[in-house]
């Protein structure tokens, strides 16, 4: 349940011709306190609930746990939520041996776009696509739960 990742800003969207699929997403936060953020989610029809514990000093990796939910469930949750939500559209893009995550942002978000690739250590090598940016990895202002409360485009 130990979540290893790294997270890039994106250059440019050259990735849209390597996606092999994409899905909106709708989440909120039941706590977003560091030490602990409790997520809800709706990935397409599909309800989460998400526990995430602190980030190592690094911040590639850290305590994980989800479990699905039916979609009425997840709806009702969001609807306690603390303030701000989270709109995205989450496309699946293979490079290599590894599938990246790219989040494209809308609402207050709208202007960003950062692609997360998961790996089975810290020091695990991975193919750079040309579209992959500037790394962001443990820059907490780049968490979801962070940019519910300073939404990127108030920086």
């Amino acid at each position: 349940m130990q979540e290893i990742e790294r997270k890039f800003l994106i250059k440019d969207s050259s990735f849209k011709s390597d996606v092999v699929s994409e899905t909106r997403i709708i989440q909120g936060y039941l706590n977003s306190a560091p030490e602990r953020t409790v997520r809800v989610r709706l990935n397409g029809e599909q309800g989460y609930l998400t526990i995430k514990g602190i980030s190592s000093e690094s911040g590639t990796s850290r305590f994980e746990w989800e479990k699905k939910i039916p979609k009425q469930e997840a709806l009702a949750l969001l609807e306690i939520c603390e303030p701000g939500v989270i709109d995205k559209t989450r496309y699946l893009v293979p490079c290599g041996l590894h599938t990246f995550e790219v989040d494209e942002f809308y609402g207050e978000n709208q202007g960003l776009t950062v692609a997360e690739v998961e790996l089975s250590s810290e020091d695990e090598a991975f193919s750079k696509p040309t579209w992959l940016g500037e790394q962001v990895t443990g820059q907490a202002k780049y968490y979801n739960s962070m940019l519910v409360k300073n939404p990127y485009n108030n920086w």
